[in-house]
């Protein structure tokens, strides 16, 4: 069966890490601070998350279960984007829309999403195409035709509908492929640390810093072992505080844009730290904690169930 028992804890601190590096890098200031790192970065960060997500996909659930989970991506997705997309026709941000019509809001909508939410719309895409793929095909025999086509149909999605990215594909299929063979996430990916030499050796090469080149590849690979590895030195409290962080990365991603945006005057009142470690502390403090209160107020006044199909999007903390 392909039902996961329980939740992986090094699954949930990998999430974390990438999400608070996605946060950290959509803060202009830091980006513009660091433009290599960034580099860096992009190179592992959003192709990790693929890789995660492809290999949680779960295809043996009840056609009505998984339209229910793939609905309750694309409410948060359409009410978050469409906010964004309006934004960015007011705000001066580096995305910004200068004439905002119907037209314009619809293909940003399903077509060419803007900010982060680019990540939900891909991911629903994937999900949808894998998932009717396997569909009556749950013999061990028909896995590898099945996602032979399913990586067809999103080949044609990317190439001629322009859709989703070629990267996001293959990426959600090395997810995928782990999850089918006989071999389980932290078997594939070792934790070791060579891998954290090995990373810095391929980062150190401008030429390694794209998604989808072998050495893109590599880096996405050594960054999942590397983080494995420093996973298993930590104390207690403090993976049990990233991997509750890392349970929330839905909602990091929706609610993190509103805090990039009012955390901006903390760069100037913090200038005399030219590093901008400081910045980023607190600013990374202020999202995290207000994207948790967010979620928290959802809860609170009853409204989970109608944006994330649940009564809590929150857990308590135990």
């Amino acid at each position: 069966s392909c039902v996961m028992a329980k939740r992986i804890d090094e699954l949930d601190f990998l999430k974390c890490i990438f999400i608070l590096l996605m946060i950290t890098f959509h803060l202009a200031y830091i980006g513009d601070t660091y433009p290599y790192l960034k580099q860096v970065v992009y190179t592992f960060h959003i192709p990790a998350f693929f890789i995660i997500s492809g290999y949680v996909m779960h295809i043996d659930k009840p056609f009505s279960a998984f339209l229910r989970s793939v609905l309750w991506l694309i409410v948060p997705y359409i009410i978050m984007e469409s906010g964004y997309v309006i934004m960015a026709s007011v705000l001066p941000i580096r995305e910004h829309i200068n004439n905002l019509t119907f037209d314009v809001f619809i293909n940003k909508l399903f077509v060419k999403p803007i900010g982060p939410y680019w990540y939900l719309h891909s991911l629903v895409i994937c999900s949808i195409v894998y998932y009717l793929s396997f569909l009556g095909f749950k013999k061990q025999r028909n896995i590898t035709s099945r996602i032979v086509v399913s990586s067809i149909v999103l080949g044609f999605l990317s190439v001629y509908c322009e859709l989703i990215s070629l990267s996001s594909v293959f990426y959600f299929f090395i997810g995928v492929s782990v999850k089918q063979s006989s071999v389980d996430f932290l078997s594939f990916f070792k934790s070791s640390w060579m891998a954290v030499i090995g990373f810095v050796i391929l980062t150190v090469n401008p030429n390694n810093l794209d998604r989808f080149t072998i050495g893109g590849v590599l880096i996405t690979y050594l960054s999942i072992c590397s983080l494995l590895a420093i996973y298993k030195v930590l104390p207690h409290f403090i993976s049990s505080f990233f991997n509750y962080i890392g349970r929330h990365t839905l909602v990091l991603l929706l609610f993190s844009p509103l805090f990039t945006i009012l955390v901006k005057p903390l760069a100037g009142i913090l200038s005399f730290d030219s590093s901008g470690l400081l910045f980023i502390s607190l600013a990374l403090i202020v999202t995290v904690c207000g994207c948790l209160l967010i979620g928290a107020l959802t809860d609170y006044l009853g409204i989970s169930r109608f944006i994330f199909g649940k009564e809590r999007i929150i857990e308590p903390i135990k």
